[in-house]
């Protein structure tokens, strides 16, 4: 509470001015890189941002349990390219990842029980070090088509052989 200017009081015991912030001058985003539109950017190495891809991370170890290598496969490189591929489908649907996009993943490249054999030969130099590797990983990511991503899981089951259709195998 203000002290009234009729009250005696010592100089020590008055009210301090308060400190004043300057007012700022004009600014604009004019930094490198400085995003300016309201949209992410998109292109190549870009990526799908969504939301709570950690979650996602989580739910594709889950499903890497049920998964079945071949020879010279390695569960962490495999784990790395199903993961970009399912969070890539979540942020396409514009939500976050579940369940059923990482098993989407895993059955689309064939790590599931019935994938053809041309499949796990074409899949195989694709993940070899994609753990390490974050462009081997858009590459992983890259070759999956939109059409292929508006399947269900057990879609992609059923109809496995169209893989050459979903995944940009050059030699179809």
């Amino acid at each position: 509470m203000a002290q009234p200017d009729y009250v005696p009081i010592v100089p020590s015991d008055r009210i301090r001015p308060s400190n004043r912030l300057e007012i700022p001058g004009s600014w604009s985003q004019d930094r490198p890189a400085e995003i300016v539109s309201l949209r992410q950017p998109e292109g190549g190495s870009f990526g799908a941002p969504g939301s709570d891809l950690g979650f996602g991370l989580k739910l594709a170890h889950r499903v890497a349990e049920r998964a079945v290598l071949s020879e010279g496969e390695h569960l962490d490189d495999v784990v790395s390219g199903c993961f970009g591929c399912g969070t890539r489908r979540s942020s396409f649907f514009h939500r976050a990842p579940v369940i059923y996009d990482m098993e989407w993943a895993f059955t689309l490249w064939g790590f599931m029980e019935g994938a053809p054999e041309e499949l796990t030969a074409f899949r195989r130099p694709l993940f070899v070090g994609a753990a390490e590797d974050y462009y081997r990983q858009r590459d992983i990511v890259g070759r999956v088509r939109d059409e292929a991503i508006r399947l269900s899981p057990s879609e992609v089951k059923a109809n496995l052989a169209k893989w050459r259709d979903w995944l940009g195998d050059e030699t179809a």
